[in-house]
C-alpha cells in the first residue's frame, strides 16, 4: 500500500509493504527517496518484518515547503511516521542522512525504538571526507534523474533541493559521541571501507556507542546498500534477530558483559 498521507500537516508519500513481522522503517538518504532502500534491501527484509518507508519532505514524491533542511525536522517526520504508520517500537533502518535522522529518533524517542542500524552516517559534520558535488558528476546527475521522475514539484526544483541539502550537510550535524553514548539500544554501524562518512568517524561512532557493534563492508562505497543489498540484508537480518548482547569467545570491550561464552 502506497499513498500520500498527512504527515505533521504535509502531504508525505508512504509505502507500507505490510508483512506480519514487526515494523522495520527505512530512512532513505539525502538527495534520494525511499524507493532506493525497499528496491535494493528491502525484499532481503520483507519476508520477516513489516518494511515502511517514506519520502521526506522534498524527497522523492513528497513534495518540497520554503523551508531549509535541517535533521531535527527530519526526525520529527520519522517520529510521526512511526506513531502514525508503523506503531512501535520499530526497528530503524537509516541509510545516509537516514541513518542521522535513525540517531536523532533514538535519542528524542527512545521508546519509539528497538533497534537501529546505522549505514554511511555521520553523527557530526566533520565526519564527512571531502567530495566534489559539480552538477556534472554521474552521482548527483543519477539523482537528479530520479528526482526528475517522482517530484510533484518538477525537474527544475532539483537545483533547490541541492543548495538546501548542501548547506545542512555543510552545518550538520552537531552532536557529540557524548550525546551518541545516551543511545541504549543496541546498534549496528555498517560503512563501506572506502566511505563519503571516514572511518574514524565511523569508528568513534561504534565506540560511544554502549550497545554497538560495527560492520565496514569490503570493496564497498557510500553506495553500499545499492552495490551490496544481499550482503547488507543478511548482516541487517542476523543482527535484528538476535537476543541480547553478542556472545563471543574473546570479548574485549564486551568483557563486562554477563552472558558471554566461557573459555
Amino acid at each position: 500500500m502506497a499513498g500520500l498521507r498527512d504527515i505533521d500537516g504535509h502531504p508525505t508519500w508512504v509505502e507500507d509493504r505490510g508483512g506480519r513481522g514487526a515494523p522495520l522503517l527505512l530512512l532513505h538518504g539525502g538527495l534520494s527517496n525511499s524507493d532506493a532502500l525497499l528496491d535494493s534491501i528491502g525484499p532481503g527484509l520483507s519476508d520477516q518484518y513489516r518494511v515502511i518507508a517514506f519520502d521526506r519532505r522534498g524527497h522523492g514524491y513528497t513534495a518540497d515547503t520554503e523551508a531549509e533542511f535541517h535533521y531535527d525536522d527530519m526526525a520529527r517526520e520519522a517520529v510521526r511516521v512511526i506513531e502514525q504508520v508503523s506503531g512501535f517500537p520499530a526497528y530503524l533502518v537509516g541509510w545516509s542522512d537516514g541513518g542521522i535522522i535513525a540517531l536523532l529518533v533514538a535519542l528524542a524517542r527512545p521508546e519509539l525504538v528497538a533497534k537501529l542500524v546505522v549505514i554511511g552516517a555521520n553523527y557530526h559534520v566533520d565526519g564527512i571526507a571531502p567530495v566534489e558535488m559539480d552538477p556534472g558528476t554521474p552521482a548527483l546527475q543519477e539523482l537528479g534523474r530520479s528526482y526528475a521522475e517522482r517530484s510533484p514539484d518538477g525537474p527544475a526544483h532539483f537545483e533547490e533541493v541541492v543548495r538546501k541539502y548542501l548547506r545542512l550537510m555543510s552545518s550538520e550535524p552537531t552532536l557529540t559521541t557524548a550525546d551518541v553514548a545516551r543511545i541504549q539500544q543496541p546498534v549496528l554501524v555498517m560503512a563501506g571501507d572506502d566511505d563519503l562518512v571516514t572511518l574514524p568517524h565511523t569508528i568513534s561512532l561504534y565506540q560511544a556507542l554502549p550497545n554497538g557493534q560495527l560492520a565496514v563492508v569490503p570493496g564497498a562505497s557510500h553506495g553500499l546498500p545499492l552495490e551490496q543489498p544481499a550482503m547488507v540484508s543478511s548482516i541487517i537480518l542476523q543482527f535484528l534477530a538476535a537476543e541480547g548482547p553478542p556472545r563471543t569467545l574473546m570479548p574485549i570491550r564486551r568483557a563486562h558483559a554477563a552472558d558471554t561464552i566461557g573459555l
